[in-house]
């Protein structure tokens, strides 16, 4: 359904989702059309959901990353959900297999941003907190 052009294009967004598409039309041997057009498909297909930015949370004042891995207490999994959706703090959400039931990344700027995030959590279940020493990639 995609071929390698079309995995290339992608390749190239999430590197850089504001290139200009002559750009990236050079990149892929295409016209700047071609590729306004294959990326319209891809959108349509729902390979491409959206464009986001990266950005540098500790610039932001949110220098503090934790993974938390929550062991659910409840059955009521809708209740989390929303949690989850409403708290800027948490960055990333996965509901996994293996330990835990679900896996977190929170952004926080202190300590006590962290403690308050986690007094939330107990709601719902336990948790383990891992605290990213540094950023490799």
């Amino acid at each position: 359904m995609f071929d390698e052009v079309d995995m290339e294009i992608i390749k190239i967004l999430q590197n850089n989702s504001r290139m200009q598409l002559q750009e990236i039309g050079n990149m892929v041997h295409l016209t700047g059309q071609a590729v306004r057009n294959r990326i319209t498909r891809l959108e349509k297909l729902g390979a491409i959901e959206g464009y986001t930015i990266k950005t540098n949370m500790a610039k932001l004042g949110l220098g503090l990353t934790a993974y938390i891995t929550v062991y659910m207490k409840t059955n009521n999994h809708a209740a989390f959900h929303k949690y989850i959706r409403d708290n800027t703090m948490i960055t990333e959400a996965h509901r996994v297999s293996g330990e835990g039931c679900y896996s977190l990344k929170a952004e926080v700027a202190s300590h006590g941003m962290l403690e308050e995030l986690l007094d939330g959590i107990l709601q719902f279940g336990n948790y383990k907190v891992n605290l990213s020493i540094s950023r490799i990639k």
